[in-house]
């Protein structure tokens, strides 16, 4: 099992503090609380914004890590990264664009691109997560 450099750690915990605060912002605007909403969307941009940084430096130092888990787990493991790296690729422009539509006040169709893009923000930092701990906890 790979050690994590601090690089690594910054990375897993920009994704833990993305889905934090996804999670917060959905909750705070079932609820009506636009601008505590707003706030917390904002948080979880700066969150992965933070995670895109940490992960850029790490692999620049790092290079690629490989998985050493065997049976079931490598299974997993590879099912997780192979849906996890094309929607990772998705979220920097559907997250920005998103925001944007909530920027410009254009509310119903931030609504309907929320709709799509809240659940695949989810499952990227979600299986970032779990990439993250079997790669070097082990899991």
């Amino acid at each position: 099992m790979p050690i994590p450099d601090s690089w690594a750690r910054l990375s897993a915990a920009g994704n833990a503090g993305s889905l934090a605060c996804l999670l917060a912002g959905w909750w705070l605007i079932r609820h009506g609380r636009v601008r505590a909403h707003r706030r917390a969307m904002l948080g979880a941009l700066l969150c992965s914004a933070i995670f895109l940084l940490a992960y850029l430096m790490h692999h620049w130092r790092a290079g690629l890590v490989r998985y050493h888990g065997a049976g079931w787990a490598r299974a997993v493991y590879f099912t997780v990264l192979a849906t996890h790296t094309p929607l990772a690729a998705l979220i920097p422009p559907l997250a920005l664009f998103t925001f944007s539509l909530a920027a410009r006040r254009r509310f119903r169709r931030h609504r309907r691109w929320a709709r799509w893009t809240l659940p695949i923000w989810l499952y990227v930092s979600t299986s970032g997560l779990v990439i993250y701990f079997m790669l070097y906890r082990g899991w």
